[in-house]
């Protein structure tokens, strides 16, 4: 049996756990054994919760236990994420997150540290929500060249801008839905700013050209002054108004944008509406590779974090037999 942990019963981390619970059967066939969540770490109190006898509030019962070999961070932010996930590594257990700012910022840290442990960081969830991107980039897309990565890589600004064109009102009454909905957090600086796009864009230039991004380089620019007027004036040129993260290798060095863009209506990332994301890859032999789907949620998050924790699974049911 593979044992897991769970740091922080949210939206994610309740998600994952359900995931576990329904698809029990899926999962044992692909990784060839069980996988059984073990622990639950959270401060909070529960009223009700599916499994009260998971519940800890130590993290220490998840380190001191040499039966659980992958870990699951989902608390967000930055501390004490990175103190909890670097304790897990040098206790010898992988670590899976979906906090795209963690890995932004440590994510190379991390990673080594995982090395010179000999287990596994791994962040799958960490940009685009459910859309497989950073094993495709990894992997099967191994053996290209990367030139360029251009997404919409928000849920929430797309959402907002889809919403503005569609319906033809004003941002700020745009956002108040979003808000609404649960789409945008009441604080939506890190959304229509841009700094959660610059984080994913960060992750995904780590992954494609080996290079971090300095965000004192990046030009950007965010989406709170795009009025009902420039969405007009855009259909009227036969244009959409994007929300868009480009990192592109020019001359070895990784130049990048987060701004509003004015997209034709014929290309694909037009098409791309509500609070869905799209990513383009485009590599010198397979082109353009074009991923898409649901860019948040707590049930797409959690079917790209089991992806990772289904491969280590697998490489630790190979190394017992």
């Amino acid at each position: 049996m593979i044992k897991i942990a769970i740091i922080g019963f949210g939206v994610v981390g309740s998600a994952v756990y359900d995931l576990t619970i329904s698809n029990a059967d899926i999962i044992k066939e692909k990784v060839g054994d069980d996988v059984e969540v073990s622990r639950i770490v959270d401060i909070r109190d529960f009223d009700h919760h599916p499994a009260p006898e998971l519940l800890t509030k130590r993290f220490e019962d998840i380190t001191d236990d040499p039966s659980i070999s992958i870990v699951i961070e989902s608390i967000g932010g930055l501390k004490p994420a990175f103190q909890f996930t670097k304790a897990v590594l040098m206790n010898g257990k992988s670590a899976i997150t979906s906090n795209k700012e963690l890995v932004a910022m440590h994510g190379e840290e991390l990673e080594r540290i995982a090395k010179e442990n000999n287990v596994h960081y791994l962040y799958e969830a960490s940009v685009g929500g459910g859309i497989p991107i950073i094993r495709p980039i990894k992997q099967c897309l191994a053996a290209n060249e990367f030139t360029e990565i251009i997404g919409i890589l928000n849920g929430t600004t797309n959402y907002i801008l889809t919403k503005m064109r569609l319906e033809g009102v004003t941002f700020a009454d745009a956002l108040k839905d979003a808000q609404e909905k649960g789409y945008a957090e009441l604080n939506p600086s890190a959304d229509v700013e841009g700094y959660d796009t610059y984080r994913k864009l960060s992750i995904l230039s780590w992954t494609a050209f080996g290079k971090f991004i300095d965000a004192e380089k990046i030009e950007r620019k965010g989406v709170g002054d795009i009025t009902a007027e420039d969405i007009e004036k855009a259909k009227a040129s036969g244009h959409v108004i994007k929300f868009v993260g480009r990192a592109k290798l020019i001359d070895g060095e990784v130049q990048c944008t987060v701004l509003p863009e004015l997209i034709p209506l014929g290309d694909p990332l037009a098409m791309v509406d509500g609070v869905y994301n799209a990513i383009i890859v485009r590599g010198n032999f397979i082109g353009d590779a074009m991923f898409y789907g649901p860019g948040a949620g707590g049930k797409a998050t959690a079917s790209a974090v089991m992806s990772d924790v289904i491969e280590i699974a697998k490489k630790l049911t190979a190394h017992r037999k």
